[in-house]
């Protein structure tokens, strides 16, 4: 009994005296993707004069009568000021208001 007893006393020896393993390293970091920075997209001017509305700004505030003859009569309304009118916007076409009492020109827009 004695072996068993030295035996054993020399095991619990052995390992109080082992050092302990260290602790596992942490996992390194995740890598985080950071986006590459792209160059914005190149706005690209809106047309707004498809009709040729700009040409005929000289005619707001002169008589209906000035209004020159188009070249294309389906690119052209001429409204009064009071009359009906279509909703569709076509931006080919010039749209020329004028004053239904006076006949004066109030506005040359597309549409």
């Amino acid at each position: 009994m004695m072996k068993k007893l030295a035996a054993g006393s020399a095991f619990l020896v052995v390992a109080a005296c082992s050092t302990p393993a260290p602790p596992p390293a942490p996992p390194p970091p995740p890598l985080v993707s950071r986006p590459t920075p792209q160059k914005p997209p190149e706005l690209k001017p809106v047309d707004t004069d498809r009709c040729g509305a700009t040409d005929l700004q000289y005619l707001i505030g002169k008589p209906r009568t000035e209004i020159p003859v188009p070249l294309e009569p389906s690119k052209r309304r001429v409204l009064c000021s009071t009359c009906a009118a279509t909703m569709d916007y076509r931006a080919d076409r010039q749209t020329i208001v004028f004053d239904t009492e006076t006949g004066i020109i109030k506005s040359v827009n597309c549409g």
